[in-house]
């Protein structure tokens, strides 16, 4: 067997190459990780995990559990012992998803989704520095992720930090520097301040996700679908931004 759910090591190293080059690849990941993704034995066991669809069934799936979950219809897949011996030694989430931190966010459950569904990075103000954008970008290039999400949501307060602009003590600073170029754009538009600054934050920090040479490349190759997100913490529901 010569695939890794559509992603060979040879085009592994192919698509890397166009990017930011092979070496910069095997530095990245270590020789010993590419050519354990291009074992079959891991090909085999991967092969169990269901990434092998199109971005646009990847964003159906996700929207489909998001529904269930606010009509009180969860069906809670893939969340059992076998599913957990299933994907054990290797995965092939079918969704990636960048999300605030807030304990009231939790994109599994959202979602209605299972164990190695949904490769999950979340960080307060769900923003893309350096490191969200290198798991992202594991999760779409390496994993085979078709669809990225970010997702933001009512009243997130590392976003209403970002208005208040108040001096922060420790390393919070950082993300208000993270945000505040949403906050400046939204300032003038018309509805509520925060609201509104949320959602310019999705749309900023999944710019930034474009920006990576390797998402974008599969995004232009129609490999993988980039979209924003609002979670409401009232309803549970989650709309489609950008």
């Amino acid at each position: 067997m010569d695939k890794f759910k559509g992603l060979s090591r040879r085009n592994l190293l192919k698509l890397g190459a166009g990017a930011i080059g092979t070496g910069a690849i095997t530095a990245w990941w270590g020789s010993e990780a590419i050519n354990q993704i291009g074992s079959p034995l891991m090909a085999a066991e991967i092969a169990a995990a269901e990434n092998d669809i199109t971005p646009d069934q990847a964003l159906k799936k996700l929207m489909d559990g998001n529904l269930r979950f606010v009509t009180k219809k969860r069906e809670n897949p893939n969340q059992s012992f076998a599913r957990l011996v299933e994907v054990a030694k290797g995965q092939a989430p079918f969704a990636a998803i960048l999300s605030c931190a807030d304990s009231r966010v939790v994109p599994e459950i959202i979602f209605d989704q299972g164990i190695g569904d949904v490769f999950v990075v979340r960080v307060a103000g769900n923003v893309c520095t350096k490191e969200e954008l290198a798991s992202e970008e594991f999760a779409s290039l390496v994993l085979g992720a078709k669809v990225l999400m970010v997702i933001g949501h009512q009243s997130c307060g590392a976003v209403k930090a970002a208005i208040e602009a108040k001096k922060l003590p420790g390393s919070l600073d950082s993300l208000v520097a993270a945000i505040k170029p949403a906050v400046d754009s939204s300032a003038k538009e018309k509805g509520d301040r925060l609201d509104n600054a949320i959602k310019a934050n999705v749309k900023l920090q999944t710019q930034r996700l474009k920006a990576s040479p390797i998402i974008s490349k599969l995004n232009q190759e129609g490999k993988l679908t980039i979209v924003g997100g609002y979670y409401s913490l009232d309803t549970g529901e989650v709309t489609i931004i950008s």
